[in-house]
């Protein structure tokens, strides 16, 4: 059988490892990372051209099924894979890893977009921006300090007063604690990307006592069956 994983994420990657080679698996990365680690089977870079490029993909490639493990602020992607496994009558499954969930001791503020977040930020002077090089344009008007933290150089608009950090998770409690004292922050700004991999953040900035502001996730399709973890999902796609 062959299976199209939408990728780009740490799940995905240990999806691809579960399923091959006891499948034909292809990884779909959106090309947005530089150097994007590389998943086993065989991997495809770039877009399909909507919902329509992508059914038309899955049909000459012989996909018997798809499955969206693509990050959770990845919107368009999700609900062209909707349609798209619509139209080409193969079945789809949404990789979702589950969302952060505050504990005693936390102030997180909620925020709908990357613009309210950073409306957010009024009497606030430093801030840990870790929302990706993609978002920094929400905050190109802010005046205070930024350390923005992303895996590729980002391009303008980006705010005047910024120092970005190059670095690619998973991260470590001890690094992010270290982080946080020597640039004296006192907000974190992150999206609810969930996982383990960039969570020692929140229990840093629990321990330093500074808020965070959280971007929610944005809507899905409806009527798509969902596994929360990639050994839930292996199991799906090898029973079809």
């Amino acid at each position: 059988m062959h299976v199209l994983i939408l990728g780009g994420t740490t799940e995905a990657r240990v999806l691809a490892g579960l399923l091959h080679p006891r499948a034909r698996v292809t990884s779909s990365l959106a090309g947005r990372v530089a150097a994007p680690r590389l998943p086993a089977g065989e991997v495809r870079i770039g877009g399909f051209g909507g919902a329509e490029g992508l059914a038309a993909w899955v049909r000459e490639h012989a996909v018997d099924a798809v499955i969206d493990a693509t990050h959770p602020f990845a919107e368009r992607i999700s609900f062209n894979a909707a349609r798209a496994a619509a139209t080409a009558h193969v079945p789809l499954l949404a990789l979702r890893r589950p969302g952060w969930v505050p504990g005693d001791g936390d102030d997180w503020r909620d925020a709908a977009s990357l613009e309210e977040a950073a409306r957010a930020l009024d009497g606030f002077r430093r801030v840990f921006l870790t929302t990706g090089r993609m978002g920094l344009a929400a905050f190109a008007d802010r005046p205070e300090w930024f350390l923005a933290r992303s895996v590729d150089a980002p391009a303008a608009p980006m705010p005047a007063r910024i120092e970005v950090l190059l670095d690619r998770g998973p991260f470590t409690l001890d690094g992010e604690r270290e982080l946080i004292a020597r640039h004296r922050v006192d907000v974190l700004v992150t999206k609810d990307s969930g996982g383990a991999a960039t969570a020692p953040k929140l229990t840093a900035a629990r321990e330093a006592g500074i808020p965070v502001v959280v971007v929610r996730r944005p809507p899905v399709p409806e009527g798509v069956p969902t596994a929360a973890d990639p050994e839930r999902a292996a199991e799906w796609a090898l029973s079809r």
